[in-house]
């Protein structure tokens, strides 16, 4: 199994006392971003108290976390872990004996947050934290007990990356992080008892490898080079082979993953992997690495690209199931042992969201996540010896299914006469007679990121407060095939634009938006796309919000993390080469703190002081700028954030000053 710490956009303090409702650390360790910008608690507090209608849930109903939430099953099926939080919403680690019934806290989380934990075997789990949202992932391990608790990467500024699980040894893991070069990863066999490292390939500054692909047995078989930082050239070796050889090269503009190994071909030489080369849907395919060439088609879809395809455990590498996010998540079976399960699954949970969470190594227990747009999330427990389904849990009972709006997916035609797709979710209560106002909240990446059909607190949060919101995925997201995705190369601030307005445009023909009540807010990316409508279209938005976004291209590039840096040759191909006078002029043109003097629409601006993605320059020279001009611009800062809240007590304040902000200016 390998598992993903993934970032796309596309530090420890001693506090003393607050200036301006904020945190200020001591001389010793200064805060970042110039510390007498953010709004004062009393500001914000104001803001919020626009929104002066009740209603029957607040906003602690929907951003809350769970009481009792992230549940997962150990290998053998006989206990069961789940996040549950404390009086103080620290979300503690807990694992239940199956059979007995008893519950055990094994982990304490403290100041720093528990990012993501897995089982690794039947004794012991393994955690990931960061420091006040710095990205800089380190790796914990504690035993089911809660014994033997121990911090696996110790390595100050490093981060962690792939895990991978090695299956004849439960103790050993392989892990990519940046040890001995904060630009580059590397592989290193982890031994998650002692601590004990081992480096498994030495990457080199010029060409750096990545994707180190290892099979089941912890052999590394696969690895790709960059070249002339655009292209990527596949190595493999099979087992029997003393060398790797070059399989392809391809630019970053295509795509030729290996997902797994057919390890029934003796040769070692048959791979499935996931391709969009000839083509412009990404497929599954079994792949001929010795003879360079297709074996077999396996699972293709017309109008959207696949993402992965799904082994039995037990059942010796037998296919059980494909899948892919169209309009909605789809998971079509293969074998025909989970036809059979997964018709008893679609039948129990009709229109229902179906996600395995954990399968126990004898697939004598499959844990199940069910959720919907209106449905938050249940856990449930199958038995197949017993052909039973049991509820573990109702992760929030409170949020009615039947209270929720429903997102409805749609796709239109834009100018230049793409088809672009996107969800629409309106409040019950809309209708051509009381037209309601609109959120247009585009999403981050932007390139290969998506919206999806799912349950979404924060449409949710607008909708029971009387607001539609429009997800568009524009050109450049993923999910819709090459044409779509390069489509948006070189448009950051142009047709990505256009494609929000013409989206606009689509909805105000249904006849139940208000036309003169539309907002915009969108984070990372989506701040970026915020900050440019206001400069594109200054006319069209009442009031908008920007989140973590990019304000200025210039100072955005030149603050990348390390691990970004040999990714930015494709950046220029896909954003814009300030080094090209045209695409320079371009870069000008459309950042918006460079056209402060278009902007004239009220703006509520969020940032995480730690933010490795967007830096917090991004958003404190917006609001130095637009207030050297007079304009009153409410600004939140978190000192213990990164690239988001993820502390409940600030997503809460943050969505309440949100609903004021857009109560003031859209009710």
């Amino acid at each position: 199994m390998k598992l993903f710490i993934k970032s796309s956009i596309f530090l420890s303090m001693v506090l003393i006392q607050t200036v301006h409702g904020q945190l200020k650390s001591s001389s010793i360790t200064p805060l970042p971003g110039d510390t007498t910008l953010p709004s004062a608690s009393t500001q914000l507090s104001h803001i919020a108290a626009n929104e002066k209608e009740t209603f029957p849930y607040r906003v602690e109903d929907y951003f809350l976390k769970p009481q009792v939430s992230e549940f997962e099953l150990s290998p053998n099926g006989e206990f069961i872990s789940f996040r549950q939080k404390d009086t103080n919403g620290k979300r503690d680690l807990y694992v239940k004996n199956v059979k007995t019934g008893s519950v055990q806290k094994i982990l304490t989380e403290k100041k720093e947050l528990i990012r993501q934990y897995f089982w690794v075997n039947n004794n012991r789990l393994i955690y990931l934290q960061d420091k006040g949202g710095d990205e800089n992932y380190h790796l914990f391990a504690v035993n089911k007990d809660g014994s033997a608790q121990k911090e696996l990467t110790p390595f100050p500024k490093v981060k962690v990356s792939d895990i991978h699980k090695i299956k004849d040894d439960a103790n050993l893991l392989i892990i990519t992080m940046n040890l001995t070069d904060p630009e580059i990863f590397e592989p290193y066999k982890l031994n998650i008892i002692t601590g004990k490292i081992q480096n498994l390939y030495k990457n080199m500054k010029k060409n750096p490898a990545s994707d180190f692909n290892f099979d089941k047995n912890g052999i590394l078989r696969a690895y790709t080079s960059t070249v002339n930082d655009t292209q990527h050239q596949l190595f493999y070796k099979a087992p029997k082979d003393k060398k790797f050889r070059l399989i392809n090269t391809v630019s970053w503009k295509d795509q030729f993953t290996i997902l797994n190994f057919d390890y029934t071909d003796l040769s070692g030489n048959k791979v499935y992997v996931r391709s969009n080369i000839g083509r412009d849907k990404s497929a599954i395919l079994l792949y001929d690495m010795k003879q360079n060439k297709i074996i077999k088609t396996l699972f293709e879809n017309e109008k959207f690209d696949v993402d992965e395809l799904k082994f039995s455990k037990k059942r010796k590498n037998t296919i059980d199931y494909y899948s892919f996010n169209g309009e909605k998540n789809n998971i079509t079976p293969a074998s025909d042992y989970f036809k059979t399960l997964y018709q008893k699954f679609s039948s129990t949970f009709k229109d229902k969201q179906i996600s395995i969470v954990s399968v126990t190594d004898q697939e004598d227990k499959y844990l199940l996540s069910i959720s919907s747009d209106r449905l938050y999330q249940t856990y449930h427990l199958y038995d197949v010896a017993k052909d039973k389904f049991e509820l573990v849990k109702d992760v929030m009972p409170h949020l009615k299914e039947a209270d929720m709006a429903k997102m409805l997916p749609i796709h239109f035609t834009t100018r230049d006469g793409l088809t672009i797709y996107g969800y629409l979710t309106l409040p019950n209560r809309a209708s051509s007679n009381q037209p309601v106002p609109l959120i247009v909240n585009p999403h981050g990446g932007p390139y290969g990121e998506r919206d999806k059909w799912s349950f979404n607190p924060e449409t949710q949060l607008f909708a029971s407060r009387g607001y539609a919101t429009l997800q568009i995925n524009y050109r450049g997201s993923g999910g819709y095939g090459k044409k779509l995705l390069l489509k948006g190369s070189k448009q950051i601030g142009r047709n990505m634009l256009n494609d929000l307005e013409d989206g606009i445009a689509f909805v105000l023909k249904q006849g139940l938006i208000n036309k003169d009540k539309i907002a915009i807010y969108g984070a990372s990316y989506g701040g970026l796309a915020t900050l440019g409508s206001l400069v594109k279209t200054p006319d069209l938005y009442k009031c908008a919000v920007d989140y973590v976004g990019v304000s200025n291209l210039f100072t955005f590039i030149n603050s990348f993390p390390p691990y970004w840096k040999p990714l930015l040759k494709q950046f220029y191909e896909q954003w814009y080469n300030p080094e090209n006078p045209e695409e320079k002029r371009i870069m000008t043109e459309i950042s918006p703190a460079l056209n402060i003097d278009k902007i004239k629409t009220p703006l509520f601006i969020v940032q995480g002081a730690n933010d490795p993605r967007v830096n917090i320059n991004e958003s404190d020279q917006m609001v130095k700028q637009l207030r050297s001009k007079g304009f009153d611009i409410p600004y939140m800062v978190r000192y213990n954030e990164g690239h988001g809240f993820h502390h409940e007590e600030n997503r809460v304040v943050l969505y309440q000053t949100m609903l004021g902000f857009f109560a003031k200016h859209l009710k």
